[in-house]
């Protein structure tokens, strides 16, 4: 099976689901209730499976969710076996993803520098409304 083929994708969107509603369910008090699954990508020989996971909090929310996902990788691969048929029920290996967070961090900055390109509009707008009253 190709990395790209129709067929692993829809492995890895079932795979996606099924982690996700695992972790949802979880009864690890570590693993944060923001924590979201952004990616799957399983191997094409069924044998490994990179899971991103993006947590919104700190950083020790982060540590303690990654450590809850670790411990909890058996019940997660477990219900992966029960939920999918795949002739290997591969190995889950958790990424912290903060893309999310780069990307609100981003949006502040550019906020920010609207504003103050406002104000700067605003001063010069009075600025020449008072020129052309003068003429």
């Amino acid at each position: 099976m190709r990395k790209n083929s129709i067929k692993n994708s829809r492995i890895n969107g079932e795979v996606m689901k099924v982690v996700a509603e695992a972790i949802r369910f979880s009864k690890d008090p570590r693993i944060s209730p923001m924590t979201s699954v952004m990616d799957v990508e399983v191997a094409p020989d069924l044998k490994t499976c990179k899971i991103w996971v993006s947590v919104l909090g700190n950083d020790e929310d982060r540590q303690q969710t990654m450590e809850g996902l670790q411990s909890a990788s058996g019940y997660i691969r477990s219900t992966l076996a029960r939920t999918i048929n795949l002739r290997n029920t591969p190995q889950l290996r958790f990424i912290m993803d903060d893309s999310i967070e780069y990307a609100i961090d981003m949006t502040k900055k550019i906020d920010e520098v609207k504003a103050r390109d406002d104000e700067a509009r605003a001063a010069r707008g009075e600025e020449e409304e008072q020129d052309y009253d003068e003429n």
